[in-house]
């Protein structure tokens, strides 16, 4: 039985209220049908059905199917007492939605009667119709005025059109957007004039879901300004959608900004069919796939092979009696496809000037770049491609310790010298936070007091961060712009190339956040601010706020694509917003770019990429979010179950972030007790923000390490599979495609798991059970210490006492086998002790997370040997255990200081 009162805090979002509100309405309607008509029990059944079905109703009256027409025919059923039939509908309406198969064949709903032949019919639909979608309109218009809308653009739409559509109608401000934010379904929006603003039909139910609505704050006064405004609020939160606007102002009227928000303005006088086919054109556009429908139409056609490749149209495979398996096992159309040819309707990649520069362009307007670059082999190398692009020898990078390797070796290409930043240690869980905003400023006023600030070239963050965690990148890039207002950022944003389609998450993006503060600075707005700020600080105060007559935005993000949106393994983009590219940096762009960039790229890779940008403009604000509802929901299922929790904790914000960087006081998404908490404020305003499709399990309780856990329970039992570990944590994700089944998999194997180990803790003799709970104490209570960036070694300084090493000249000096030696780690720490000053020369790489412990001219601490000595992971790049680490020789060390000691007078 559900409750009759629901708290609206145990639904993570409308979509989960919606398809179990139906879901209850399937399961009460199924109990009318053995009542007693006019009794007592059956009275209390009708209003317990009728009061599902207008809170129903409200969050129906967001979505076109089933829509509020079909609604009403349900209601008079019940009204008629037509309890059976009327279960029965409830029944097929609710394996409809929750199907999603209505979508690609919305007839099914068109069966007034929805017999059992239309959901027979669904069932067999091979989903090769046409693509369904929706239209919202926005107009105080009646319901006899909006039945007429329907039946004109029915009139007009033929069996040629080569996609369906609904239409949704709100009537106000407020609803437009709450439909916005309900509606995934809807791809195209028309305004019509000038809406009211306050909703009618906002219930106490659908509150905590539109919060965020209610509270924009805008200036409602004049409502004639309201449609123009909406238009620039949906280029805001949902930008992928295609906004047209019906207006009776003349042309010479229509301010610039206005003409701009909209992809096209009618005028009511014109013909409805314009504006449909309009609609049905907007949609088109974003469905192309330049690249990768030329890539289709080769493989069509007939060829013959006379260059490299006998792979090319499966020749070498299909014929062969030994590898025609391999094959079968990838289908015809792979090898089709696979060719070398840059002609023919395809496009070279280190020259575009065809398909391939379209499926660029178009990939720019999806991520909001001013310039996107496909890569095909790895964020790895897109990350070395920036590096080397921008950053001369000698030149310093102000870069995050504990980012991916690649960055490092970057550096090593370009001849940068790194100034290396420390996260904040979770010691707990034996794993790094982020780096605080105020250690950035303090690094690079020391670098200024130094005098090396012109040397500053680029400051190097990942963001999120394997673990989830996500920077503030506005306040981040607004307070060091103040100081360095020429600074260019690059955000690794491997992990996070999702985040452009959902509003919490794109506001914390590099490419939102750069075209954000460009458009500020460069406003009349933003000077009277500024020049107030100087004029209120303080003597010695620094400012946070940069100078709008020299600040420039110069903003890479690099992003693997494939690690969580749709493309195959090894595909990356570069998204750059630079306003200063074309003049100071695109010919060493393309230089590093063709540097890095393989002649033969993969095509497969490429269309991957191109076709994965089509799924993100239609569907990623959807997919984006139910896999944000299925990490919370599953959150929820481990905080709430007994057995689960008796092993398993699911880390919280609290447990990532310390208070001091959480201004909004969030420390949970969710709480047993109180049920969701909201994550918008915390996403606007705090420092760092926990990335919730990250999912970090505390196993510490198992008395199992996270490597053993990884394998020996979910790998080799279920076939479950994890990016990364700690000695007492598993990291799971969720991502577009994951789905509800997976996740139900995933709990019950965790269920299983956990009845395995109160059977194996019955079975433990007394001298066995004390190892066990050693073990626990062990990942519960004994947190060793993680160690910081120690230093660079003085001969590798780039000027001693000033941050920044010569991490270039220790790599090189190591390749000279007879400049470093062998120490094995058990006697690292007396040989220390003994007074000896160790210097790592080469890179040492636990894997999982893939950041180094130390770098080329690292002093090896004591802190880095312990840390070295407990670590669990199997595979450590760099290290060899039978030799042990490789160090410079102290005669070595001694030259290079008298040569760096040179090299710096002469700079002097």
């Amino acid at each position: 039985m559900i409750n009759p009162k629901p708290k609206m805090s145990t639904y993570y979002n409308i979509s989960q209220l919606r398809l179990e509100s139906w879901n209850d309405l399937k399961f009460e309607s199924s109990n009318l049908e053995n009542i007693s008509k006019g009794s007592v029990e059956g009275d209390k059944q009708i209003e317990k059905v009728k009061k599902i079905f207008k809170r129903l109703e409200s969050i129906e009256s967001y979505f076109a199917l089933p829509g509020l027409f079909r609604m009403g025919l349900l209601l008079e059923m019940i009204e008629r007492q037509e309890y059976t039939a009327f279960a029965h509908k409830i029944s097929e309406i609710t394996k409809l939605l929750v199907s999603d198969k209505y979508r690609s064949n919305p007839n099914a709903f068109e069966d007034d009667d929805l017999n059992s032949d239309s959901l027979e019919a669904i069932d067999k639909f091979d989903g090769k119709g046409k693509n369904y979608f929706e239209v919202l309109f926005v107009e105080d218009i009646s319901v006899q005025e909006e039945n007429k809308l329907r039946h004109d653009l029915n009139e007009v739409c033929t069996s040629n059109d080569q996609f369906n559509y609904g239409i949704v109608v709100q009537r106000t401000f407020e609803d437009a957007m709450i439909a916005l934010k309900f509606n995934s379904n809807i791809q195209a929006v028309v305004i019509r004039y000038a809406p009211p603003y306050k909703s009618k039909k906002i219930s106490p139910f659908l509150e905590p879901f539109v919060q965020s609505i209610l509270n924009l704050n805008i200036d409602s006064k004049s409502e004639m300004r309201l449609g123009p405004v909406l238009g620039r609020l949906v280029k805001k939160f949902r930008p992928e959608l295609d906004t047209y606007y019906v207006t009776d102002t003349a042309l010479g009227n229509l301010k610039d900004n206005t003409l701009k928000t909209f992809d096209r303005i009618f005028y009511r006088a014109e013909d409805v069919q314009e504006l449909h086919l309009t609609i049905l054109r907007g949609i088109y556009k974003r469905y192309e796939t330049p690249f990768f429908s030329a890539l289709k139409e080769y493989s069509k056609k007939p060829t013959g092979i006379f260059h490299a490749m006998p792979i090319s149209r499966g020749n070498s495979v299909f014929k062969s009696r030994w590898i025609n398996d391999f094959g079968k096992f990838y289908g015809r159309n792979m090898f089709l496809a696979e060719t070398s040819s840059t002609k023919g309707g395809l496009d070279s990649l280190l020259q575009p000037t065809g398909s391939l520069k379209t499926a660029q362009k178009m990939a720019s307007d999806a991520y909001g770049s001013l310039n996107t670059f496909f890569v095909t082999n790895g964020t790895s190398t897109s990350n070395k491609i920036v590096v080397q692009a921008l950053v001369k020898p000698g030149e310093v990078i102000l870069i995050d310790r504990d980012c991916h390797k690649s960055h490092h070796y970057g550096l090593v290409l370009a001849g940068a010298y790194p100034v290396y930043l420390d996260s904040y240690p979770i010691e707990k869980y034996s794993m790094y936070g982020a780096v605080p905003l105020q250690q950035i400023k303090d690094k690079l006023l020391q670098l200024k007091e130094a005098g090396r600030m012109q040397l500053v070239k680029m400051l190097l963050l990942t963001n999120c961060t394997f673990d989830g965690l996500v920077y503030n990148v506005e306040k981040v890039m607004e307070e060091i712009l103040a100081i360095k207002p020429d600074m260019i950022f690059l955000w690794d944003e491997a992990w996070f190339a999702f985040a452009g389609f959902t509003y919490n998450y794109k506001q914390r993006t590099g490419m939102f956040v750069a075209n954000k503060l460009h458009k500020k600075y460069k406003s009349e707005k933003y000077r009277i601010e500024y020049e107030e700020h100087i004029k209120n600080l303080k003597k010695g105060e620094i400012s946070k706020l940069p100078d709008p007559d020299k600040v420039r935005i110069r903003v890479y993000s690099t992003q693997s694509t494939h690690k969580t949106l749709s493309s195959f393994r090894q595909g990356s983009m570069i998204h750059i917003w630079d306003e200063d590219f074309r003049k100071k940096s695109q010919n060493t762009f393309l230089e590093a770019y063709m540097t890095h960039t393989s002649t033969s790229p993969n095509y497969q890779i490429l269309a991957s990429l191109d076709a994965g940008r089509r799924q993100v403009q239609f569907e990623g604000y959807e997919l984006v979010e139910k896999s944000i509802e299925l990490a919370m929901v599953f959150r929820a299922k481990v905080n709430d179950h007994p057995q689960l929790k008796k092993y398993f904790d699911v880390l919280t914000i609290g447990d990532f972030i310390p208070k001091e960087f959480r201004a909004s006081g969030l420390s949970e998404y969710y709480n047993p007790k109180t049920g969701w908490n909201r994550m918008e404020d915390a996403w606007k305003n705090d420092e760092f923000v926990l990335d919730p499709t990250k999912i970090t399990i505390h196993i510490g309780r198992t008395g199992v390490n996270g490597d053993t856990f990884k394998n020996k329970y979910l790998m080799d039992k279920f076939n479950i599979q994890i990016n990364k570990t700690s000695r007492n944590t598993v990291l799971l994700m969720t991502n577009i495609g994951t789905t509800r089944s997976s996740v139900t998999y995933l709990t019950n194997a965790l269920l299983k798991i956990a009845d395995e180990l109160d059977k194996e803790l019955l079975a433990l003799t007394s001298a066995e059970s004390k190892i066990h709970q050693d073990r626990i104490e062990s990942l519960t209570q004994d947190f060793p210490p993680l160690p910081d960036f120690s230093y660079f070694h003085n001969s590798f300084q780039a000027v001693p006492g000033v941050p920044g090493g010569n991490i270039r000249g220790a790599f090189t000096l190591a390749y000279n086998e007879e400049n470093y030696e062998y120490i094995p780690l058990s006697e690292c720490l007396p040989t220390i002790k003994e007074g000896r000053v160790l210097v790592a020369s080469c890179f040492i790489i636990p894997y999982p997370p893939g950041f180094p412990v130390l770098v080329p001219g690292q002093v090896v601490s004591e802190e880095i040997i312990h840390f070295l000595t407990v670590l669990d992971v199997s595979e450590i790049h760099g290290y060899r255990p039978e030799l042990g680490l490789r160090i410079f020789k102290d005669a070595v060390l001694n030259r290079q200081k008298t040569v760096t000691s040179m090299g710096s007078n002469t700079k002097k």
